[in-house]
């Protein structure tokens, strides 16, 4: 049968042989098959390169995850820079401008590193797992039964040439014999690789919901890391204005605090713990009760008028007319000031 199939591929490729032609669903399917196998691949390498961009990183925690072992913790960009400005800040002085800023600069980026390592977890689990499980996987699978579809319909092919060129009437027998089974078995292998290939359909709406929770994580994200910057802008703005810029001479005003991005209906932010506009939030401003909250993060005090927090700590928080929908009134003990609501977690 081996040296039939490879005789019945050159002459198919020669031109030589006639070559039994799937039928165009299966065809189609097929198209969809691989189609989708080089989109997901090209997809999930781009995001791995986009959540790790050290080519070194990525080939380590590939390797490690090979071993089945845990790779070594080391500092993500943001955190060494934040380690650089904290450094930096603490040998020119906490007390001076410059220290000062550079050491809440530090703080803001070391954040901003914890959120994206947090993003980068999330961005594994949910989105690239699930790519690299249907390579490897189901992948596999369909291109081991479809190159089992190839040999039947080479076997098919050789039966239906053999019965050409059979002359005498005990041959011809034979021959039929041969072509009805490698028929069955190669309509057998059809079906299979049929009902596997129209699997395809919900691997694409297990890939959507797999990237919806992803597009959900750089929500999160991104409304993290605007948070922090607003913040770290607040706190920048509360230094003196009379320093000089290097590029224009001109002195320096404070910073104005940029707007909220518009954000359409069709686009909600996502719901977790640090969005900015969550239901309890809302029914909380609403009423002019109190409820206790769970700080997520550290939070200094730009100035008198706010409450600094520690993470971990539980505290009490309400509303007070007038105030902006990101702040609520927080208190501990005797003290009390304006905290920002995207650093708590309304406990019920």
């Amino acid at each position: 049968t081996h040296v039939s199939l490879s005789q019945q591929f050159t002459e198919e490729k020669l031109g030589q042989a006639e070559k039994t032609e799937l039928d165009a669903h299966l065809e189609n399917l097929l198209a969809k098959a691989e189609s989708t196998k080089v989109w997901t691949e090209k997809i999930m390498k781009q995001t791995e390169v986009l959540l790790q961009p050290n080519p070194n990183a990525r080939i380590e925690e590939f390797v490690y995850e090979k071993l089945d072992r845990k790779a070594p913790s080391r500092l993500n960009n943001q955190e060494q820079l934040a380690q650089y400005l904290i450094d930096a800040g603490n040998e020119f002085g906490p007390g001076a401008a410059y220290g000062n800023a550079l050491i809440k600069c530090g703080e803001t980026q070391r954040r901003i590193g914890g959120a994206h390592r947090e993003l980068v977890q999330t961005g594994a689990i949910n989105f690239l797992t699930p790519l690299r499980n249907f390579i490897e996987g189901d992948y596999k699978t369909i291109s081991k039964e479809r190159k089992l579809l190839q040999n039947k319909r080479l076997d098919l092919d050789a039966a239906k040439t053999r019965l050409k060129k059979a002359r005498v009437a005990e041959a011809r027998a034979s021959a039929e014999q041969e072509l009805r089974i490698t028929q069955s078995e190669f309509d057998r292998q059809a079906e299979i690789t049929r009902l596997l290939l129209e699997g395809i359909s919900s691997t694409h709406a297990h890939h959507l919901r797999c990237l919806n929770d992803f597009v959900e994580a750089q929500m999160t994200y991104f409304a993290q890391c605007y948070q922090y910057m607003l913040d770290l802008q607040k706190q920048l703005g509360s230094f003196p204005s009379t320093f000089v810029s290097n590029n224009n001479q001109s002195p320096l005003t404070p910073m104005q605090s940029v707007p909220l991005p518009s954000v359409s209906a069709s686009a909600p932010l996502p719901a977790a713990s640090n969005s900015v506009v969550t239901s309890g939030f809302s029914e909380l401003k609403a009423t002019s009760g109190s409820r206790k909250a769970r700080v997520l993060y550290d939070y200094d005090a730009a100035n008198s008028s706010e409450l600094s927090l520690l993470a971990d700590e539980v505290i009490t928080v309400y509303s007070m007319p007038g105030m902006d929908s990101d702040w609520l009134m927080g208190e501990r003990c005797n003290q009390k000031g304006k905290v920002p609501i995207t650093y708590l977690e309304l406990l019920n």
